[in-house]
């Protein structure tokens, strides 16, 4: 099995490019910073760069929504692979293929970006979805007056 799931947030804007033909299909490419569990002793923050991509819907999604510094979990499988550089020199490469993207906190929680762990509510929005709007800031929704009906679920 092949599965990546990654915490981290944008190194910088993603990178999107369009392919040929009838029918164009979105590749974009990102970075995410991703903190490192357990630091080996040293009081420095270490980070994994993780070079990611992502095709068509979930591509053009990146290139509209996402912006350096914002928090991401992405989910997807890593993919390797090898070319030969203009000097003639072979060159290996490994990336995340994203197969989910979601927004890992609240817009509120990244604009003020200072918080170490707090995801403002857990996974929001989804990779066709901007994330919902909050309530008061405690993660969730406020109930519309007026709803008199049972809620949806037991």
């Amino acid at each position: 099995m092949n599965k990546a799931i990654l915490i981290g947030r944008l190194t910088r804007d993603p990178e999107v490019r369009y392919t040929q033909g009838e029918s164009p299909m979105a590749i974009a490419r990102y970075t995410l910073a991703v903190d490192r569990r357990f630091n080996r002793g040293n009081d420095e923050n270490t980070a994994d760069f993780i070079p990611c991509v992502a095709f068509g819907k979930a591509g053009e999604f990146a290139e509209k929504y996402f912006r350096k510094g914002t928090k991401l979990g992405v989910v997807g499988r890593i993919q390797t692979g090898s070319y030969t550089n203009k000097d003639g020199v072979k060159v290996y490469t490994t990336e995340v293929v994203v197969e989910e993207q979601e927004f890992a906190e609240s817009k509120n929680s990244s604009s003020s970006n200072n918080s170490e762990g707090n995801y403002g509510g857990g996974f929001t929005g989804g990779s066709s979805q901007p994330a919902a709007p909050m309530g008061a800031g405690d993660g969730f929704m406020n109930i519309p007056d007026g709803i008199d009906e049972e809620l949806p679920f037991n």
